[in-house]
């Protein structure tokens, strides 16, 4: 079987040595200098999710990964996600169609509905429109993806009439993807309209996603649709012992998640839930290269996914502490959890 292993950032909003933040300008050279890394450390796909805010300051992703792409010539290149919520479907397929242009066929897409929603009211977008916003833009976005010209109306932008949207793409639509956060329903949505899907696992055990890949085969089969890979997006932190990982990575995971709580539902975190999410069966992939590696393969198998990303830093870390984590990503961990992983597959054959 064939796995391939991705690095995701949010353009985490870097501090220097003594703590204090760089700026926003910095922090975004800084995620171009960690996709160039990434390439060069062996890694499969890099990814940037859209966001809005000071901690992340990260609201042109395509435009970071076209920098990436112009100075690398392997790695994949996609969001992780873009809200197209509130966003326009015909400029995002336009986005990622030049982007995959300048990467010569190595973009890719992932769609949210938005978990964080600092863009809704950004863009003048209504939350009670929420679910019925996503709906029609994915559809619309799946039938841009075709590459034909397109015939759509709807409540959420003008029509479209027999309209031809370019650039075209050299060679078929490029893979898109739609992050699911446990909403049963988006997992059908996502094989109703031929997406392959993407399991964002911040909390808890990942195990319990294992229901959501039955369901994605189950509902790609009754739309009579072929499979369709599954992969997996979590939070972690790769250092030289799990010691230091846990170290560096803990008191950045209590800040962010502590100003965030509010707005996502979430509980505040303490030390003992974060060991609890740290070990064997939570959800945060922070250690040494062997316990990151192990946790990965298990997970992988557990929940029939091919692909792995890690999304990798959080507000407050440094540049350093991000390549470091890039470089063993790269170099020791994707290695060992492939190993682990035909290891398993050839015991199965």
């Amino acid at each position: 079987m064939s796995y391939a292993f991705g690095l995701d950032t949010f353009g985490d909003r870097n501090s220097d040595a003594a703590g204090q933040p760089l700026t926003h300008a910095q922090t975004i050279r800084n995620v171009v200098e960690q996709g160039l890394l990434a390439e060069q450390a062996g890694v499969d796909f890099f990814g940037i999710g859209e966001h809005h805010t000071d901690y992340f300051p990260m609201p042109a992703g395509d435009a970071v990964l076209s920098a990436i792409a112009a100075r690398t010539e392997r790695i994949r290149l996609g969001s992780a996600v873009t809200v197209l919520s509130t966003d326009d479907p015909v400029r995002v397929f336009q986005r990622y169609s030049t982007l995959n242009a300048i990467s010569g066929g190595r973009a890719e897409v992932i769609l949210g509905r938005g978990s964080s929603t600092e863009s809704f009211p950004l863009f003048g977008y209504d939350l009670a429109d929420y679910e019925d916003l996503f709906e029609e833009k994915a559809t619309l976005f799946a039938e841009l993806l075709k590459g034909e010209p397109v015939t759509w109306a709807g409540k959420t932008r003008p029509p479209l009439l027999h309209q031809d949207v370019v650039p075209h793409t050299e060679s078929g639509p490029f893979p898109a993807w739609i992050g699911v956060g446990g909403n049963p329903h988006s997992v059908i949505r996502a094989a109703r309209l031929g997406f392959s899907l993407a399991l964002a696992i911040i909390g808890g055990p990942p195990a319990r996603f294992a229901s959501f890949s039955q369901l994605f085969r189950q509902a790609l089969q009754e739309f009579g649709r072929a499979p369709l890979p599954v992969l997996v997006h979590s939070p972690g932190h790769v250092a030289a012992t799990d010691k230091q990982a846990k170290a560096e990575f803990w008191p950045r995971w209590r800040d962010i998640v502590t100003l965030v709580a509010p707005e996502r539902g979430f509980g505040i975190p303490t030390e003992q839930s974060f060991d609890r999410e740290t070990g064997p069966h939570g959800s945060l992939y922070v250690g040494s290269p062997e316990t990151v590696a192990h946790k990965i393969a298990t997970n992988l198998q557990a929940l029939g996914a091919t692909r792995f990303d890690l999304k990798y830093g959080l507000p407050g870390m440094t540049q350093e502490q991000l390549m470091s984590t890039i470089e063993l990503y790269g170099h020791e961990v994707v290695p060992r959890v492939r190993r682990l992983l035909a290891s398993a597959d050839a015991a199965v054959a």
